[in-house]
């Protein structure tokens, strides 16, 4: 069997009066993919702010391969810190840098010898099969390309977990259908272990080796996808 990447228990999280995630317990198993599935406003972006340390939890504990990250209302592992790779539904890349400059600037921050790093970027953009952009700003590419753009910004860094909201969300469902199966191959090559944010149940049917069903800031429940 394999063991945890990623384990959540007993998490809460509230903003103010409103409930965001409440009790919720998780575990992700390395290489496998859960996809978190349920309607707007269950949840399903704060926990994985929560996972990633860019919020904090009111109670609970989540660790990541073993290590405690994350504690009551502190964090005990830095999100950079954490070998997460996020993917945000807005894609979130940087207007002013170049393909190549959105990924070097990531592994600068890391601190990655400048020796490794090109070599690193190519491997990450022959994997979304955009290497011939890399030259380009966002505004120069289409909806498709900046979708492949942030996922190779997010493997750039290597890591152990990748987090994904809604990556797909904007897309004609042509395109959709094209990304999300380049996305399991990447995933099912890789064996980075993935936590994917829908409200799509295409979606979870497609990449999920677990989905879970959010509902009011619960899990209701955890099944094997229908394929």
């Amino acid at each position: 069997m394999n063991t945890a990447a990623l384990v959540v228990t007993n998490v809460t999280k509230r903003f103010g009066s409103h409930q965001a995630v409440e009790s919720v317990s998780l575990a992700v198993a390395v290489g496998d993919a859960a996809v978190i599935l349920g309607p707007s406003g269950c949840g399903k972006t704060t926990l994985l702010r929560l996972i990633a340390g860019l919020e904090v939890p009111d109670s609970g504990e989540i660790f990541l391969n073993g290590t405690k990250v994350t504690g009551l209302r502190h964090s005990m592992v830095p999100p950079h810190q954490r070998g997460i790779g996020f993917v945000f539904q807005d894609l979130a890349l940087w207007p002013h840098l170049t393909v190549w400059k959105n990924l070097d600037f990531v592994l600068g921050s890391a601190k990655t010898p400048r020796a490794q790093r090109a070599a690193r970027i190519h491997q990450a953009l022959n994997l979304v099969r955009i290497d011939p952009l890399s030259a380009r700003y966002p505004h120069e590419l289409s909806g498709g390309e900046q979708q492949r753009v942030a996922l190779a910004r997010a493997l750039v860094g290597q890591p152990r977990l990748l987090l994904l909201d809604e990556p797909l969300s904007s897309l004609d469902p042509e395109l959709r259908i094209t990304l999300r199966a380049e996305l399991a191959r990447l995933q099912r090559d890789l064996r980075v272990t993935m936590v994917y944010v829908t409200h799509d149940t295409q979606d979870a049917a497609a990449l999920a080796d677990d989905v879970v069903e959010m509902r009011a800031g619960r899990i209701v429940s955890v099944s094997k996808p229908m394929r």
